[in-house]
């Protein structure tokens, strides 16, 4: 469950940014949102070519 971990952690480290932009229309928050939903996207892309070639390889 380790990558489910990595995602917990990356998802629960943009709650304070997510607050910041939407409740207090702070726009440096705003940025980082922006930059770590860029680095949840890669993150989930490099998991996706992980698991397709786990299962290519019969796991």
């Amino acid at each position: 469950m380790d990558k489910y971990s990595e995602l917990y952690d990356l998802v629960t480290s943009l709650k304070d940014d997510f607050d910041k932009f939407y409740d207090k229309k702070n726009k440096a928050a705003g940025t980082r949102v922006r930059k770590g939903m860029q680095d949840l996207g890669a993150w989930a892309k490099a998991v996706r070519a992980e698991v397709q070639a786990m299962k290519n390889a019969g796991l």
